[in-house]
């Protein structure tokens, strides 16, 4: 069992930054595939990005690309979300995600450890 828990959200101006963190516990998560999804109010959850057990992979989802970026540091058994060039439209609760396994998929559903999720809010 994996247990994780986000933290870094908060509330920032349109244009700038956060970085997001998810502390896993239970297990060590070498083995795992980690991914970020959020949550707009009304709006289903979305895939953000992922990343590779090993770091070496990642897939970012379209409205993300080039301005977020997934890391993970195996030592302290966390991933991070960099986000840059914040938007009013990246509002949502993030929440990390745990797989087992080598594929980096994007479905919510392909994703059986989930953490509680950190609000960010990006104002206009």
């Amino acid at each position: 069992q994996v247990q994780l828990v986000e933290s870094g959200g908060g509330l920032v101006q349109a244009g700038g930054s956060l970085r997001l963190s998810c502390a896993a516990s239970g297990r060590t998560i070498g083995n795992y595939v980690m991914g970020w999804f959020r949550q707009a109010p009304g709006k289903e959850r979305e895939f953000v990005a992922a990343i590779s057990w090993s770091g070496s992979s990642t897939y970012y989802a379209d409205s993300v690309k080039g301005r977020f970026t997934i890391s993970r540091d195996s030592a302290k058994n966390t991933v991070y979300l960099q986000m840059n060039s914040l938007k009013p439209e990246d509002t949502a609760v993030y929440y990390c995600a745990a797989r087992l396994g080598s594929y980096l998929y994007a479905s919510v559903n392909e994703y059986p450890y989930w953490g509680q999720g950190t609000q960010v809010t990006v104002s206009s």
